[in-house]
């Protein structure tokens, strides 16, 4: 079977001043990861050749910034965000970028999100699911929400520890279990919170085949119908679930990907390989077992590849000859 070239919406950068602003800052081992990997645009787009990846939408990782104090956040965001425009306008037909955000600094935030989308031209942005314990759909954060929307941003959430992690994850990485944990907790609060009926134009995409929302769509629909009535209004899980993107990154096969296929909308599943923080050879028999699996037909795989990610990023479209 012939691979088809990917369009990649999880794909992680850390220039030099990120990795500087780690080391500094006694960063060795993110959110318990065992290692601060290497990272530099010919490296990345290297590896993009090698698997079959035509162009990827880059974005800085947690811990984002907020491992700094508070009033050093906006400076890194900027530095970083101006590294990867940098990356971009040298790669343009290859890269892509999601600028992060200073937050829960609203103010700090929203000027970013002007001069990203102002100056830098980003093709969207990328969100942790808290920021020192404040979780997206906390109605402190809704000035950032509003401006996202009003400019019909793309918005990539990416999980980061939990602010009670040291007493759950049992000294384990977050990201082996924690990180799906807390990417269930934010979408579930932006749903039941209204956030995402309040912001219709935002284009949200969930990374990890939705962490365990397969897993608890059902019993959130029922708590937000049954169980929690005379609380709000009724809550339509499945619908808002259907509306959200979704990403494959990490372990879709043999169990995760038949789940999300189940709650998803297969016209909003999109492509991740979660480089550089996977080996390449593990992001290669990824790609490789997305391309064989009978669980998707011939179509779903196509659209899940590319076809899907282009109706958000056209500027990746194949050139016509």
């Amino acid at each position: 079977m012939t691979e088809p070239a990917a369009l990649d919406v999880h794909s992680h950068f850390l220039p030099s001043s990120y990795r500087a602003a780690l080391d500094r800052a006694g960063v060795e081992r993110p959110d318990g990861f065992p290692y601060v990997p290497q990272w530099s645009a010919a490296s990345a787009i290297a590896l993009m050749d090698e698997i079959g990846i035509a162009a990827a939408v880059l974005s800085v990782s947690s811990p984002g910034v907020h491992f700094l104090p508070a009033a050093q956040r906006p400076a890194l965001a900027r530095t970083v965000n101006e590294e990867g425009a940098a990356a971009v306008a040298e790669h343009a037909r290859r890269l892509g970028l999601f600028a992060s955000l200073p937050l829960p600094d609203v103010d700090a935030a929203l000027e970013e999100i002007a001069y990203a989308r102002d100056s830098l031209d980003a093709d969207g942005f990328v969100l942790m699911t808290n920021y020192d314990g404040v979780y997206l759909g906390d109605p402190q954060l809704e000035p950032v929400m509003d401006e996202l929307e009003r400019r019909e941003a793309i918005v990539a959430l990416h999980p980061t520890t939990p602010a009670a992690a040291d007493a759950v994850a049992l000294g384990r990485p977050r990201p082996m279990i924690e990180f799906m944990f807390d990417t269930t907790r934010a979408v579930v609060n932006l749903i039941l919170n209204g956030t995402l009926r309040s912001h219709p134009k935002l284009r949200v995409i969930v990374p990890h085949l939705g962490s365990a929302l397969p897993a608890v769509a059902d019993r959130v629909h029922i708590f937000a119908n049954q169980l929690l009535v005379g609380e709000g209004e009724a809550v339509d899980v499945y619908a808002e679930l259907r509306e959200l993107y979704f990403d494959v990154t990490g372990a879709a096969l043999p169990n995760t990907l038949p789940g999300l296929l189940r709650i998803a909308n297969p016209a909003r599943i999109l492509y991740g390989s979660d480089t550089p923080f996977g080996p390449p050879q593990l992001i290669a028999s990824g790609f490789h077992a997305l391309n064989e699996t009978d669980v998707l037909d011939d179509a779903q795989r196509r659209m899940i590849f590319s076809g899907n990610a282009h109706h958000l990023f056209p500027r990746f479209l194949p050139e016509r000859s």
